[in-house]
């Protein structure tokens, strides 16, 4: 883990809690990813006609990743449509790191050290502390149906790091298999949206254009410096890393939906800063 290497992964996480953020803002669900998908679909096609074809290595992985990436934006929908994006945005990524520092392990053989281990657990265990708090519902009572689609887009989440880990590697071109991927994944959610609804969607579209293509062109942004990074340090602490995200994410609830952070999720928060400490320590 490099200087830089930690730079490109902290800008990811910005912009990637940003889009989220876009995205939870329009409370249209299907007109968000509709346009998120759109401007995914021509952001992937400029880079993949500009950057040199992946080996035919890749693809298995590549194509493995386009399912993935489709059931996680399905789950990212209905996890936004159930809860608040304080709540659910951290859940789903506080899941993935521990989910691919074993997958790691086992399918492509990186052994974490013993700081490594321990700072992706202390900050898994912050990001789910930041999660919890708070997610109750009139009765005090948690959001079981909130949670569960947040913890299946995190096991979602970790699937396709896996999968664009090995893959990326496979593909010679950290350029050309984002490209490929973006282009390959963007159309899936536009073109169901489409045929479903058609021109009463379009309409619902249009007060929301600009703000979508943006969420779709910071989308391609975060995505890309992630899989650059894969390329450059082992899955699990880039993942990690990545998932300071939620920092970002619920100072965004905060500001933009006016969700409480409170101490609780401050103390959760310093866990998870102490976490990417050790992990990084021990890189």
């Amino acid at each position: 883990m490099t200087p830089l290497v930690v730079a490109v992964v902290l800008a990811a996480a910005v912009a990637h809690a940003s889009w989220n953020a876009i995205a939870h803002g329009i409370r249209d669900q299907l007109v968000a990813f509709t346009l998120i998908g759109a401007a995914d679909t021509v952001c992937g096609l400029a880079i993949a006609a500009s950057a040199p074809m992946p080996d035919a290595a890749c693809w298995p992985y590549l194509l493995a990743s386009v399912a993935l990436h489709f059931g996680y934006q399905l789950l990212l929908m209905r996890s936004f449509q159930l809860g608040d994006f304080g709540q659910v945005y951290p859940i789903a990524r506080g899941t993935a790191p521990l989910v691919v520092t074993v997958l790691a392990l086992v399918f492509l053989g990186e052994r974490p050290g013993a700081w490594q281990t321990a700072g992706v657990a202390a900050a898994s265990a912050g990001l789910v502390g930041v999660a919890l708090w708070g997610i109750r519902d009139a009765g005090g009572r948690p959001r079981a149906a909130a949670l569960l689609a947040a913890v299946a887009t995190g096991l979602a989440i970790a699937a396709y790091t896996v999968v664009d880990g090995a893959g990326v590697r496979a593909s010679g071109t950290a350029l050309g298999y984002t490209g490929w991927l973006i282009a390959l994944m963007g159309p899936a959610i536009p073109v169901i949206g489409l045929a479903l609804q058609g021109r009463e969607l379009l309409v619902r579209a249009r007060p929301f254009v600009w703000l979508g293509l943006l969420g779709g062109a910071v989308s391609t942004a975060a995505y890309g410096m992630v899989l650059w990074a894969q390329t450059r340090a082992p899955l699990a602490p880039v993942a990690a890393l990545r998932e300071s995200s939620v920092i970002v994410g619920a100072m965004l609830g905060t500001w933009l939906f006016k969700e409480r952070f409170g101490g609780p999720r401050i103390a959760a928060a310093t866990l998870l800063a102490a976490g990417i400490a050790m992990m990084l320590l021990g890189g």
